[in-house]
This record gives C-alpha cells, sequence and structure tokens, in this order.
C-alpha cells in the first residue's frame, strides 16, 4: 500500500504534535517559544493599583527556615510564583537570576515555587540559580492569589502592587529597570 502525501503530511504534523507535547524536546521548545515571546513588565496605571494590605503570610525557604513576609512590609517586593515543570517559568528565570544579580541589595525577592522540592532543588543547582526560592506554609494575600504560572508581582514602598505579570516576560529589560530605580529611590 502506498501513501499518499496528504497521508504523509498528516502523519508527521502528528508525530510533530507528539514530540511537542510528550517529550523533553518539546519542553525546550515551548521554553525558547517563550523566550521568543516575552516581553517587558508594564507599571500598573493608577486606577488599576491594589494596595496590598495585608502582609500576613508564612513561608519557608529550601534549608526549612521559617521566612515571616510581614519583614517586608515598606521595601520594593518582587513575588515570583513559578515551577519548573512550567516552559514560561523557565523561560523567564535567567532574566530573573540577571535581576536579581543586580538588585538584590536594593529590594528584596520572593520566589515561591509550586513544585517539587527535590525538582526545585535540581532545578537551581543545574542551572545555577541562587536566588530565594520559598514555599507557603500558610496562605498568600488574597491580592497575591492567581491560578496562573508564572505569574509576577511587583509592590512598592507604600504596599501597591505596581505590576501583575503572567506569563513569560523578560525581567531584565531597560523599562522594568527604569521601573525598578524608580520605586528604590521614592
Amino acid at each position: 500500500m502506498r501513501l499518499s502525501k496528504k497521508q504523509i503530511y498528516n502523519a508527521l504534523f502528528i508525530i510533530s504534535i507528539c514530540i511537542l507535547l510528550f517529550t523533553p524536546l518539546g519542553f525546550k521548545i515551548k521554553v525558547q517559544a517563550s523566550r521568543l515571546l516575552a516581553i517587558s513588565a508594564i507599571d500598573a496605571k493608577e486606577e488599576d493599583q491594589v494596595l496590598l494590605k495585608n502582609y500576613t503570610w508564612k513561608l519557608v525557604d529550601l534549608n526549612g527556615f521559617d521566612f515571616d513576609f510581614e519583614s517586608l512590609r515598606k521595601k520594593v517586593v518582587l513575588v515570583n510564583f513559578w515551577a519548573t515543570w512550567c516552559p514560561p517559568c523557565v523561560a523567564e528565570m535567567p532574566s530573573m537570576q540577571n535581576l536579581y544579580n543586580d538588585y538584590s541589595g536594593k529590594m528584596s525577592f520572593v520566589f515561591v515555587a509550586k513544585d517539587d522540592y527535590k525538582a526545585v532543588n535540581e532545578f537551581l543547582k543545574k542551572e545555577e540559580y541562587n536566588f530565594p526560592v520559598y514555599y507557603s506554609k500558610s496562605e498568600e494575600p488574597k491580592v497575591l492569589n492567581s491560578k496562573l504560572l508564572p505569574t509576577t508581582y511587583i509592590i512598592d514602598k507604600k504596599g501597591k502592587i505596581r505590576v501583575v505579570e503572567t506569563g513569560a516576560v523578560n525581567w531584565n529589560s531597560k523599562s522594568t529597570r527604569e521601573l525598578l530605580d524608580r520605586l528604590i529611590n521614592e
């Protein structure tokens, strides 16, 4: 039996979709596509900024030490919810690491993993990331609740949520750095 060109193309299409959905190669392709499509963070309009009134949130770091989010009140804070199995999360991590390298002494970073402890540790070691990763011990403040990964918030010193971004973002962009410089100097 001889296959038609249409049947061959359909088979190749189905094989390509299976590779994209079900293999490690597909995961890498999705990460690269997310990086290519990453946007820059945008400062929310004044009327869209929400005030974080409740800093009551208990976290634990990768070494098992408790961390109280309340200690970050009156500071500029970047909160990122992420997982190792999430291609857009993995895609934005190099830019997050670069931002952390340059701003860690000027503001606070809270990377909240929604993933298995072992997978997170292996991922951080493999990629040589050194930003602080936490797990929630209590429910996050309601205004920081998102069902999507990655979701990132930038909170100013007054507690206003200035940035809410879901999906892969280029956090190391000029516009993000200008925004952070402005918030730090307020």
